[in-house]
């Protein structure tokens, strides 16, 4: 079947929520996690291959073959809920970087407690935590330093263009007093920065200070910018004398707690029922405006079908999680319904945009190959729906759009801005 796919709008995210706001894709457990109820949604490929096991099992006599012939995932429980997630989280490891001498001795060494796998890892912190560690000296001879400082930092970074810092905070660990104008032996200070919520950075061509969540860390192979986040120490050595620094890198991810699901959703991942759709849970989805089809089938007919997508809301989501959707097919012709309703004929993408430059942050702005960069992050698999009734002129699916587990988090901020929307439907196979 060939589609008119000129007069289709892009059904983006942004007419699922009625607003201009791109999906949010957060680092969260779970799409519902830190919340009372601890369950992940239900997912595809879990029920794809429960499938295949009672098939299995069928085969070789071992229980009869189950009766319905729909794959309809239902809502399990999560084999990690929030709590779990916490207390993997509470083990804090700490992480060494130091400096050597010619003798390979560590005179400089620097500490880091943090939230990473491993003690070679890089550290990780999450929004609003404390950066805390302690800075130690090994001197053999007195060393008359000006100061000794710990800071941590974050910037963005352009290529070919230096570094745009928008965190920049600083401690001062020692400096010369009446008592101890030199250092000898071993010294050793703590330190400790609180990671703040949001930065006041210059945003657009008129340079005007607005108030900006905190950005994660970003870095991807042959992207057009990247966030790092550093802490650096700083022997200060005075006039007409080198510093010698020590640094190191560290991951910052934002927390973003979306909304409870609706009564209806919650109640399903609590039993692990089938997810009940927008008809029946008006609350628990955002209904796109519908949109018009037009093509020829078989080369022969005229026909017009009229498509309706649904996500489930609240249109925030975690990593590693499905997004539950609803897609509806309404129209005269059964034979032409049966063609874009089948499930392999669906092609719904999720595609993540870049925005660099001064109207990064505009969602309404002009997209050029130069400042947007896109890339094609997952797709949807969709199944004929439970809920659906035998009707001529109707088919529903359900589905879900799988988010990668490495997938970045959106997030808007001056200069660089990262959205994540769901792709045009015009795309169909048929």
């Amino acid at each position: 079947m060939q589609t008119e796919t000129e007069s289709l709008p892009p059904l983006s995210l942004e007419q699922v929520a009625h607003s201009t706001d791109p999906l949010t894709i957060s680092n969260c457990a779970g799409a519902i996690a830190n919340h009372d109820t601890e369950h992940e949604l239900p997912t595809y490929a879990h029920a794809s291959e429960q499938r295949q096991q009672e098939q299995e099992q069928a085969q070789r006599g071992n229980a009869p073959a189950p009766p319905s012939p729909v794959v309809a995932p239902r809502a399990r429980p999560a084999t990690t809920g929030a709590q779990g997630t916490a207390n993997a989280l509470a083990v804090e490891l700490e992480a060494h970087r130091y400096l050597e001498t010619t003798k390979a001795k560590k005179w400089l060494n620097l500490f880091v407690k943090s939230r990473a796998g491993t003690t070679t890892s890089l550290p990780v912190f999450y929004e609003s935590e404390v950066i805390a560690g302690r800075v130690e000296l090994d001197l053999d001879k007195a060393e008359g330093y000006k100061a000794v400082t710990a800071k941590i930092q974050g910037g963005t970074t352009f290529v070919g263009q230096e570094e745009e810092i928008f965190l920049k905070e600083e401690q001062v660990l020692w400096t010369p007093s009446a008592t101890e104008t030199k250092l000898r032996g071993k010294h050793s200070w703590p330190f400790s920065f609180s990671l703040p919520a949001d930065v006041s950075v210059k945003d657009g061509e008129l340079g005007k200070k607005g108030t900006f969540r905190l950005p994660p860390s970003f870095s991807e192979r042959a992207s057009p910018a990247y966030i790092n986040y550093k802490i650096i120490v700083t022997i200060r050595r005075g006039f007409l004398k080198v510093n010698q620094t020590l640094e190191t890198n560290f991951a910052f991810i934002p927390s973003i707690v979306p909304e409870l699901p609706s009564v209806l959703r919650r109640l399903a991942y609590s039993d692990g029922s089938l997810l009940i759709g927008p008809e029946g849970d008006p609350q628990g989805w955002s209904v796109l405006p519908p949109v018009q089809i037009k093509g020829t089938l078989f080369n022969a007919k005229d026909v017009e079908v009229t498509c309706t997508l649904a996500l489930a809301t609240p249109l925030c989501y975690a990593v590693g999680s499905p997004i539950p959707l609803v897609i509806t097919f309404t129209g005269e012709d059964p034979h032409a319904l049966d063609v874009l309703a089948e499930p392999r004929a669906i092609r719904l993408l999720l595609r993540r945009s870049i925005a660099t430059g001064l109207e990064a942050t505009d969602d309404n702005s002009a997209r050029r190959t130069n400042n947007h960069f896109y890339k094609i992050s997952g797709m949807a698999y969709f199944w004929p729906s439970w809920e659906a009734t035998a009707a001529p002129n109707k088919r529903v699916l359900q589905g879900e759009l799988e988010l990668p587990r490495d997938l970045k988090p959106s997030f808007k901020f001056p200069n660089f801005t990262i959205r994540v929307r769901t792709s045009a439907l015009a795309a169909f196979e048929a």
